[in-house]
């Protein structure tokens, strides 16, 4: 994200894991079957004509409590069609489950439940729950409608389930744009959200979509409309353009935010050289002026890699630089063994 110049945008749903202990390489018969879950189905934003084209949000919660502790089955409440995901009714009946880290796992656009899994697979492993946010393609072409989701997903995140967490941050492509749609409300409220300030300990980037209005044309052809990635590129250079101030001067604003985050804690980046959404100059322009700020960042990058995919590439070198990071995070109960 270069200053002055749009970056890391795009994709809805959301859904939260809680102390599932399967790991990455695969799941036995049995612990599958102790994962318990509850879901919430329904909850389609009130909206009207295009904005009826956002998926609904999903907001499931998985947790090793759930299948032996009935008490704990209604963490979270049933269809509530017409309500906001912030005003959910929420119990927590396990001490224990409440004092558990959180990951707030921002994915990429079109992510299926596969390959997330064997992300978040990882972090439950390491005794954190997971909440799971995807996010339309429609909340990045029109801004207005991604920071209303960034607000949303900010009160969940202040509900009393989650309220007393340390939080830790996983933002892949368009998830970095999510998160600075939660930021920017954080940024214009600080007393209001002081506490989530404070309870975030480390905030991870991985592909972040940084650079130009270019890169993010590009982005969109290429996970959109792969064979006409071009033409699609086109089209959204002329419609940011067209409708300039509901659209790259929000991006601007956007990465204006992002580069004075009000997030302090320790980050990391992985990205490669390669990578046509993702510039690496710009990338660590944002690691030197945030190293300037006085925040801890730790970094990997590649020559060769794939967006949104080091894990699978350089397996290895990715791991070992995350359990790293993980184990230096000032979190008691974070167990980190990739």
């Amino acid at each position: 994200m270069q200053k002055g110049k749009a970056g890391d945008m795009y994709g809805g749903g959301l859904r939260c894991q809680e102390g599932k202990t399967v790991r990455s390489t695969g799941a036995s018969s049995r612990s599958r079957s102790r994962r318990g879950s509850r879901r919430v189905h329904g909850m389609r934003k009130r909206t009207e004509g295009a904005r009826d084209l956002i998926p609904e949000t999903l907001c499931s919660f998985h947790g090793a409590s759930s299948a032996d502790d009935p008490s704990s089955s209604s963490l979270l409440s049933d269809t509530l069609s017409q309500t906001p995901l912030s005003s959910l009714n929420t119990h927590q009946s396990n001490s224990a489950t409440a004092s558990r880290p959180l990951l707030l796992f921002l994915s990429w656009l079109g992510a299926q439940p596969g390959a997330v899994t064997k992300y978040t697979d990882m972090y439950l492993e390491c005794g954190m729950d997971v909440l799971l946010v995807q996010s339309s393609v429609l909340h990045f072409l029109w801004p207005p409608w991604g920071l209303e989701y960034g607000l949303e997903v900010l009160k969940v995140l202040e509900e009393p389930q989650f309220s007393g967490r340390p939080v830790l941050v996983y933002a892949s492509s368009i998830g970095g744009y999510t998160f600075t749609q939660i930021l920017t409300h954080i940024a214009h409220g600080p007393k209001e959200h002081a506490g989530l300030v404070d309870r975030v300990v480390g905030h991870i980037y991985d592909s972040l979509v940084a650079g130009t209005l270019e890169h993010m044309a590009i982005g969109l052809g290429r996970t959109l409309v792969p064979r006409f990635e071009g033409l699609v590129k086109n089209i959204a250079m002329f419609y940011f353009w067209l409708f300039k101030s509901r659209t790259a001067d929000f991006y601007n604003n956007s990465v204006r935010i992002f580069h004075n985050s009000p997030i302090i804690a320790p980050a990391l980046f992985f990205f490669c050289e390669n990578d046509a959404l993702c510039d690496p100059v710009a990338v660590e322009n944002i690691i030197d002026l945030w190293r300037g700020r006085g925040v801890a960042v730790e970094s990997r990058k590649w020559k060769k890699s794939i967006h949104a995919a080091h894990m699978r590439c350089h397996p290895e070198e990715y791991l070992s630089t995350l359990e790293r990071f993980l184990n230096s995070l000032p979190v008691s109960s974070l167990k980190a063994k990739m």
